[in-house]
């Protein structure tokens, strides 16, 4: 048996656990289980994450002074600004890595549910729906089928509907974090470079979503929605005491 193949059978088995809880949506609610378990083993990472983040920001002011001692020096500025970081035990890739451990998870979902067959037999989990809408199915199918408003569609309506009340959480929230940024560095938003352009861009990426929702098998679709609200509710539980950074002199 193949790993694929075993894990098609092991998501067809926790369906088949969950038909009485979920009926014909068990499939999906077993996605939505199997994305949670996902993100608890990723838990320490985001945890180390956070801890980076409050890191970098009560470090704020002393890399925004190095940047105007080494103005003109740009090599020396990252070397000092990397010698802050190792000394604070702090790594400015931290944040990226729980998005990154993810990725083979999302993978295999979407490969699950964009085969028509798994380990040389036909995929039976694409026979298996989300009220309407079939998990294989992308918005494509929705808008073909009923369109947006047809039942469908109203599937994938729900879907963007949480996406959108993410990001705009998301949104206000970075911006929020940004400013406070900003005035910890007395308005020197390129402490590091690039980070202007980065502040400008940052509070929009959350929207990006929309897109993946929209153009993956429903199931991956699924699996992005679930890990998106998780991030949400987790970021808000890992990060709200901010700590507060002294600036330094120049």
């Amino acid at each position: 048996m193949s790993f694929f193949s075993a894990f098609a059978d092991l998501v067809d088995r926790l369906g088949d656990v969950l038909e009485p809880v979920a009926g014909t949506a068990s499939t999906a609610a077993a996605i939505v289980l199997f994305t949670a378990f996902v993100r608890l083993l990723v838990l320490p990472l985001s945890r180390a994450a956070a801890r980076g983040q409050k890191a970098r920001t009560r470090l704020q002011p002393q890399v925004a002074a190095l940047r105007k001692k080494y103005r003109k020096n740009p090599e020396r500025l990252q070397k000092a600004t990397l010698e802050l970081y190792a000394a604070e035990k702090v790594s400015p890739f931290s944040g990226i890595l729980p998005s990154l451990c993810q990725l083979p998870a999302f993978f295999l979902m979407y490969h699950l549910f964009a085969s028509a067959e798994i380990g040389g037999a036909p995929n039976t989990l694409l026979g298996h729906s989300l009220f309407a809408a079939p998990l294989g199915d992308r918005w494509k199918d929705a808008l073909a089928d009923g369109g947006m408003f047809g039942a469908h569609g109203q599937v994938y309506l729900a879907l963007f509907a949480v996406v959108v009340a993410v990001a705009v959480y998301n949104y206000r929230r970075t911006k929020r974090q940004i400013a406070a940024g900003a005035a910890l560095t007395a308005g020197d938003t390129e402490a590091v470079p690039g980070m202007g352009a980065m502040n400008k861009i940052a509070p929009l990426m959350s929207f990006m979503t929309l897109f993946t929702v929209g153009f993956v098998p429903l199931a991956a679709a699924l699996y992005v929605v679930t890990s998106t609200l998780w991030t949400a509710v987790e970021r808000t539980v890992l990060y709200r005491e901010e700590p507060a950074a002294v600036p330094v002199a120049a």
